[in-house]
């Protein structure tokens, strides 16, 4: 499918709205379009309601998509763009807390009504922009709220996300959550299971993304009784004590809070799962000590490897790619290899600068000091030795091959391998420029009587 811009999208479904009213139906643009206009946000996408049934809108366009057809929902494929146009509707039950069993075909006004909040029951003219509003959704814009249209109880039970929408909506455009609607969250909370771990991941994925302050996301997400259910490991770390001198934010819950919303607006998915997940293992890690002088301190050794194997344990349950998974435990395994950044040797350095994750372990390094002993000078360091690696590959291409070392009489194996790595660790030092140099050294090493049996260090 073509990336258009968002005018370009906006024109195409205007074209959409025309051909259908050319053919008799009502066409209306349709919730979070009319939403973030009203708002001075950029839409995302430009969804259409309609008077026509899905064999109609089949009949007049050349191509289509059936994404719902059952409950009227279409996808009309224009320059290669796909945009949704539904049937006005009314749900018949909803059984499963997913989805309705069966829908009716009726008119704007029901459909309305049969939406999640009433700022996303909003609809407008293609032409004119002329605002439709059939539930107070303009009012509760100016009001910054997000309220449930009608019963929030029986909008829940129709489709259970809408427990965690309501609290991405909530974030994300900033607004309260009226007091009726939260208690319905706050109550139904539990219920959130009988949603598809997918859908709850890309809703979890999408609040950590969008929302300008993540932390104040999470806060919300943990009163809301929804973290507890979904996220009980990040749920723990409220009221998880750590050594002031270190961090004198407070608890681990309030540093990690303190971290999502220093996030930049441009964050990837990977930095905020880890920032998320990055200290996770500090609760079941936590240890009391007594320090030589007599004073008692709390430890957590080895909370980033514990943290890694249980982050891998929530993505996984949550249905993640696997690719962000294995990059965001890696950032989670790795994240207190930085407070060691200046003893590091340079080949070590150049590892670690040209690992794939190294950006975004850099941003939740930078992070994690902001938010709790507030010392970025290893920040700073590595930033200089980026620069430094400038107008250089920061991992060259090896100067010998495992071909030089079969030559000398290694078989492929983990023999072989170790010595490969203690020469390109070599050449990552910078003290042998040339492969006549390298071969000289190696071959000085393999000379020694202990060579076989040296350190790969």
């Amino acid at each position: 499918m073509t990336d258009l811009s968002i005018a370009a999208k906006e024109t195409l479904a205007r074209e959409i709205a025309r051909t259908l009213r050319a053919a008799g139906h009502a066409a209306l643009f349709a919730g979070g379009c009319v939403r973030d206009r009203l708002l001075g946000r950029v839409p995302k996408d430009f969804d259409i309601a309609t008077s026509a049934t899905p064999d109609q809108i089949v009949a007049l366009f050349p191509r289509t998509i059936a994404t719902g057809r059952a409950f009227g929902v279409m996808q009309v494929v224009l320059a290669g763009h796909p945009t949704e146009v539904a049937t006005f509707r009314r749900d018949l039950g909803g059984s499963d807390g997913r989805r309705p069993d069966a829908v009716a075909f009726s008119t704007p006004e029901e459909d309305a009504q049969r939406r999640d909040f009433t700022v996303n029951g909003l609809f407008s003219d293609p032409e004119t922009g002329a605002v439709i509003d059939y539930v107070g959704g303009r009012e509760d814009l100016g009001k910054k709220i997000i309220r449930a249209i009608g019963d929030p109880r029986a909008r829940f039970a129709e489709d259970y996300l809408r427990l965690l929408r309501a609290v991405r909506f909530a974030a994300t455009l900033e607004f309260a959550i009226e007091p009726e609607t939260f208690a319905a969250v706050q109550e139904q909370a539990p219920r959130i299971t009988a949603i598809s771990a997918e859908r709850i991941q890309q809703e979890l994925s999408r609040l950590l993304v969008e929302a300008p302050r993540a932390g104040q996301a999470l806060r919300l997400l943990q009163r809301s009784g929804l973290l507890a259910v979904l996220l009980p490991e990040v749920a723990a770390l409220e009221g998880q004590e750590q050594p002031p001198q270190f961090h004198p934010e407070g608890d681990v819950f309030v540093h990690t809070a303190m971290m999502l919303d220093a996030m930049p607006a441009d964050r990837s998915r990977t930095l905020a799962w880890a920032v998320l997940l990055h200290d996770i293992g500090k609760p079941p890690t936590a240890t009391l000590t007594r320090e030589p002088d007599g004073s008692d301190r709390i430890r957590f050794n080895y909370h980033d490897e514990a943290g890694a194997k249980m982050a891998e344990e929530v993505l996984r349950r949550l249905k993640m790619p696997a690719d962000e998974i294995e990059d965001i435990s890696y950032c989670v395994k790795n994240h207190m290899r930085f407070k060691e950044v200046r003893q590091m040797r340079r080949a070590k350095l150049r590892q670690l600068v040209g690992a794939r994750t190294f950006p975004v372990e850099l941003q939740l390094h930078w992070l994690d000091c902001r938010a709790s002993h507030g010392d970025v000078v290893n920040h700073e360091f590595l930033v200089q030795f980026q620069e430094e690696l400038k107008h250089e590959p920061v991992l060259p291409k090896p100067l010998i091959t495992g071909h030089d070392l079969i030559a000398r009489g290694f078989k492929p194996g983990l023999e072989l391998g170790r010595w490969h790595k203690r020469a390109y660790e070599r050449q990552l030092e910078g003290h042998l420029t040339t492969r006549e140099e390298l071969l000289a050294w190696l071959d000085a090493e393999l000379a020694k009587p202990a060579a076989p049996d040296a350190p790969t260090s």
